[in-house]
């Protein structure tokens, strides 16, 4: 399959790195901080009701849903108020938060295989996640990063993926999108006028009634590959 490709759009959690490890981690040390640091909240909401409250707070503010951040504050708001602690201990447990969300193990293939992409076309972040690609060190390979949080909408909402062709100054035809999830990121951006790389690890199958995405790869090293094949075929064309 031949198009014009001049940039890429890159969705970050379980393209890059896994986040399961990240949310597990999360759960852990927040724990571990509210034993020493409140310990009626950590006594009060142990793991799995914090998981819960969590939910419950997602739930309440479906207004929020492109604000992860705003959401993870809430929800540790809730727990300290329900808890009677001190209010002074929301934001030293949010930045706990935070400093684990940055701690990204990627890919084995992920760091060549951006290196690689961001030699041939700029590549620009994508995400309704909270990660900070400045924290998680990473963010030297990229020309910029969008979040849901920043734009007010979240994928698979056109505008987010609109918004990231205007600062790459380019038509939404020329920008392939790159992520792991059907709806959020390929079938989004296909319905947003982008193309769209499936990056598809577990192999399943594509669960929507609607067109496949334009490419599918199980590697960002396959896409990473196809890009090289597919500028330089153009290159070649153009000589």
């Amino acid at each position: 399959m031949t198009f014009d490709i001049r940039a890429v759009t890159l969705d970050l959690d379980d393209t890059l790195w896994p986040f399961a490890p990240i949310g597990e981690r999360i759960e852990r040390r927040m724990h571990d901080w509210l034993e020493v640091h409140s310990p009626a909240t950590a006594r009060q909401f142990p793991i799995e009701a914090m998981r819960e409250l969590r939910t419950q707070v997602f739930a309440n503010n479906p207004h929020l849903i492109h604000d992860l951040s705003t959401l993870r504050k809430l929800t540790l708001e809730q727990a300290l108020r329900e808890s009677r602690a001190d209010m002074a201990l929301l934001e030293p447990a949010f930045e706990i938060f935070y400093a684990e969300r940055n701690k990204v193990e990627c890919y084995p293939d992920a760091i060549d295989a951006l290196k690689r992409m961001a030699a041939r076309v700029p590549v620009a972040a994508l995400t309704n996640g909270n990660a900070d690609l400045a924290r998680c060190g990473l963010a030297e390979h990229f020309v910029f990063q969008l979040g849901a949080r920043e734009h007010g909408a979240a994928k698979p909402e056109a505008s987010i993926f609109h918004a990231a062709c205007v600062r790459l100054d380019l038509p939404p035809e020329q920008v392939l999108h790159v992520g792991d999830h059907a709806v959020m990121d390929a079938a989004g951006a296909m319905r947003a006028g982008l193309r769209a790389a499936w990056l598809n690890r577990e192999g399943a199958d594509w669960p929507l009634d609607e067109p496949r995405p334009d490419l599918e790869f199980s590697t960002l090293t396959a896409l990473a590959d196809w890009l090289d094949a597919h500028l330089d075929d153009k290159d070649s064309a153009a000589a």
